[in-house]
């Protein structure tokens, strides 16, 4: 049941991360795009990729990772900076569903700065992801004891807020 589990989740994550990666790269294709009908079948491919691929991808990858965490009890701290880059990685999906609506719209491009910009942030975060999970570094989150204690969050703040409160 596990090795199911495990497996599912790995093949979502691989196509999760491949279409967050790889749809900038398809999103500069719009200012290179002068007829019609070719804009239109580009936008049906970005849409049809996002909506039908890659996010049921990032779901089934959220699902199958939730249901892991249960089976395979992992509560360790370098699972707490991996969730962290996951929830940096949602963000970035969502960044990009943005794009998708915004992109095919009268007069709108895709910057060539932008893209590269996308691409190796994302490809970043993805790498960041690969080594935390296959390295299992030793994290010392003292912030984690903090956040345990009843007030501990207020505490926290007090200590790197510049404003102190009366």
């Amino acid at each position: 049941m596990i090795a199911l589990v495990k497996f599912v989740h790995i093949a979502a994550i691989a196509v999760w991360s491949a279409g967050v990666i790889s749809l900038p790269g398809l999103y500069v294709q719009r200012a290179h795009v002068k007829d019609e009908d070719a804009l239109l079948r580009l936008q049906r491919l970005v849409r049809f990729a996002y909506i039908a691929i890659i996010s049921p991808a990032a779901f089934l990858a959220v699902v199958t990772g939730t249901a892991l965490i249960f089976l395979r009890q992992t509560f360790e701290p370098w699972f707490s900076v991996k969730l962290a880059f996951v929830g940096i990685l949602a963000i970035l999906h969502v960044l990009t569903g943005l794009v998708v609506i915004r992109l095919f719209r009268e007069g709108e491009i895709y910057p060539v700065w932008r893209f590269v910009t996308a691409t190796v942030l994302s490809g970043g975060v993805v790498i960041a992801i690969f080594v935390v999970v296959l390295a299992k570094p030793a994290v010392d989150l003292a912030v984690l004891d903090v956040l345990a204690e009843p007030g501990g969050l207020k505490r926290l703040f007090d200590e790197f807020s510049p404003w102190r409160k009366p």
